[in-house]
This record gives structure tokens, sequence and C-alpha cells, in this order.
């Protein structure tokens, strides 16, 4: 079951969960994701997200490198095959 609900976040920075009558009493797991909305929510990105902007960010210069080190182990096979 995913609840979504919008709520305004207190400055004492408590909440309270009402869940609906329909969910089994007992113990549960709840997990909660924070979003800001707004430009904080912009700030606020994945690590996998992050790593993803930085890959293609150096993404030239990391197919060069590569290039580089395949370049050289070729190179080396080249000369033990001979």
């Amino acid at each position: 079951m995913t609840i979504t609900q919008t709520i305004d976040i207190p400055a004492d920075r408590r909440i309270t969960l009402e869940v609906p009558k329909e969910t089994p009493i007992g113990r549960a797991s709840v997990e909660y994701k924070v979003i800001p909305f707004g430009s904080q929510q912009e700030k606020l990105k994945t690590s996998s997200e992050r790593d993803k902007e930085l890959f293609e960010k150096y993404a030239d210069e990391l197919n060069a490198e590569a290039e580089d080190v395949l370049s050289y182990q070729n190179m080396y096979l080249d000369k033990m095959e001979k």
C-alpha cells in the first residue's frame, strides 16, 4: 500500500501519521521521502543522478583515457605475439 500526501512541516519538525482504516493492525515498515517544493527541490538529487551528471560532463575525457589504455594494451599484446 502506498500513500502519498502533501503536508506542511512545522517549526518543531514533528508530524503525525494517520493511516486509512483498511490498514491492517500490527507491525509495519514505514518509509518516507521528503521532497521540498521550489528551488530546494533542485538541490536534492540522488547520488546516482549526480553520478550520471558527472559522467556526462566528463564522458569525452573518460572515453579518450579509455582509448589510450586500450591502445597501450594492444601495443603490448602486439609485441608479445611477435
